[in-house]
């Protein structure tokens, strides 16, 4: 009776949608191979000397881009919100780290020829974290304070990203995370009064944590 209260509860914030067991297939394959490209192509492209490549992937300095968490947060985000249920999301961004970096540390032990194992790690953790994280962020785009307060952290985490914050300064980081940044307002937009209160509350949790280092640093 108690689950069933909680899932009546959850339900209000946000109402699971129904789909055929072939497209759940479908969606997942389709997040895991979006990983496993993505993946592979981060590691390429560290693998590769800067000078070497395209004067326009040169320029937007992809490697530092890649390499960084702005990117894969967006993406965890963007499926998560998107799926269908809670349960889904929790698989498909699963799925989908997984996929990058598993395909990432393939590619660094067999190509590459090295393994760094202790910075693995630290991923590897993000994996298996990210399926509980996910779960929660698919409620970001339901009802009531609970998706705001949601909607606001994923905004402060993307803004940490995007923005250094000092005392006497305030910079952009990198172009390509500024863009993600703002991508992440269309993702989470719902209205002009619930995103002037997401924006509002994410903005003030980023100056209050940006002394911090979150996640060895990574968020």
């Amino acid at each position: 009776m108690r689950d069933d209260n909680v899932l009546g509860f959850l339900n209000k914030i946000r109402e699971p949608v129904s789909i055929t067991i072939h497209k759940k297939i479908l969606y997942s394959l389709s997040v895991l191979l979006a990983g496993i490209l993505l993946g592979t192509t981060s590691k390429i492209l560290d693998e590769t000397a800067s000078n070497l490549l395209p004067p326009m992937l040169e320029v937007l300095d992809l490697r530092n881009f890649f390499s960084r968490m702005g990117i894969w947060l967006f993406f965890a985000v963007l499926i998560s919100v998107y799926s269908k249920t809670p349960f889904r999301a929790a698989t498909n961004v699963f799925l989908f780290f997984v996929g990058m970096v598993g395909s990432y540390y393939l590619y660094t032990a067999l190509v590459a020829g090295f393994f760094p194992e202790s910075y693995m790690m630290i991923w590897i953790t993000m994996a298996f974290i990210s399926p509980f994280m996910a779960f929660v962020c698919w409620y970001a785009r339901g009802n009531g304070i609970i998706p705001v307060i949601i909607s606001a952290l994923i905004f402060m985490f993307m803004t940490r990203q995007a923005f250094a914050f000092g005392f006497w300064y305030l910079d952009i980081r990198n172009g390509l995370e500024m863009i993600l940044w703002i991508g992440t307002f269309f993702v989470l937009y719902q209205s002009p009064g619930q995103m002037a209160k997401v924006v509002t509350i994410g903005v003030l949790a980023f100056f209050l944590t940006a002394p911090l280092n979150l996640f060895w640093g990574m968020l």
